[in-house]
């Protein structure tokens, strides 16, 4: 069983700082290919690189993850979530240091039609082609609230909040899982306990709504099997929110630290940042900040400014 039973009164700190410590460890190998990595493998944190970003800077996952956070802080409204993740777009609002240098292809154009008016709900791509993870990145602080165990509401909730980006279902089951993983996760249980009892709700959740087959049989490596037995070579970490739902619960299950779970999250190479941001998320939440390499954290820009909100967002959440 998981000891680490003191650190729910810092479920916030511990998501927030588990993803933007995760993101800027993989920013400067982003898009590197597995092979590459293989050979050079990241050990530790380090800067520069692929979007020239000093060490400890995080990206679009982390500054899109903070508007959530603070959006839920003030009372989760979605017209205004979509304004602040369009300040973040326009003008740097929450980056790491008002240079927007990362953006997903999808993102962009969601949040282009709410500059032109569309309302934030309906900006989002519904094809098969809009499944980028885009919206599994930022979906994490959801499991915060406990207002969400009611699934009905939480499956509502990520509807809406993940189709200011991405408005197709699979991205919606994406995110509902691993909130639902993140929930259990918060319940200082066994990580392999947590994943079982996840796929439980999940599975019956879905019995009794009207979710496509087709989309289910998708997401049967995580729901129906054991992800954490599959072959690494199997494993893709890409831009789609499928490869990187799977690739976040392989490296958490297989991995016994947090630095152990983002190293092996950037390490399967290309959407490193991605991969690893969602990754942080479990493995902040299991492991607790405290268990983050200190100089890891020491390095991490406007760290300060995320525990603020942490603890703001913490505090709204209990009152």
């Amino acid at each position: 069983m998981n000891k680490n039973n003191n650190r729910a009164a810092n479920h916030s700190k511990n998501l927030l700082l588990g993803v933007a410590i995760g993101d800027a460890i993989g920013v400067p190998i982003e898009f590197m290919s597995r092979p590459h990595l293989d050979a050079n493998p990241m050990t530790d944190i380090t800067g520069w690189g692929t979007h020239e970003q000093p060490p400890g800077t995080f990206s679009d996952d982390t500054s899109l993850t903070l508007c959530l956070a603070e959006s839920m802080a003030e009372g989760l409204d979605i017209e205004q979530l979509g304004k602040k993740m369009c300040d973040w777009y326009r003008k740097g609002y929450w980056s790491a240091d008002g240079d927007v240098f990362d953006i997903g292809i999808g993102t962009r154009i969601a949040l282009q039609k709410i500059l032109n008016g569309s309302p934030a709900v309906l900006a989002g791509g519904n094809t098969d082609m809009d499944n980028g993870n885009g919206s599994l990145m930022r979906i994490a602080p959801l499991a915060l609230d406990k207002a969400y165990q009611d699934r009905v509401l939480l499956w509502n909730t990520i509807q809406a909040v993940s189709s200011i980006t991405h408005r197709h279902v699979r991205s919606h089951l994406a995110c509902f899982i691993w909130v639902v993983f993140l929930q259990e996760l918060m319940e200082c249980m066994d990580k392999q306990e947590a994943y079982e009892k996840m796929k439980h709700i999940v599975n019956a959740f879905f019995d009794h709504h009207t979710i496509e087959s087709r989309e289910r049989e998708l997401f049967s490596r995580v729901l129906e099997n054991d992800i954490q037995q599959v072959d690494r070579s199997m494993i893709n970490s890409g831009g789609y929110v499928l490869e990187t739902l799977e690739a976040s619960f392989w490296c958490f299950l297989n991995t016994d630290s947090y630095k152990e779970a983002i190293l092996t999250g950037v390490n399967l190479g290309r959407d490193t940042d991605t991969t690893a941001a969602v990754v942080g998320a479990a493995a902040g939440t299991y492991y607790g900040h405290e268990q983050i390499p200190s100089h890891w954290l020491d390095a991490l820009t406007r760290r300060n400014d995320i525990v603020t909100l942490a603890e703001k967002l913490q505090a709204s959440l209990s009152s």
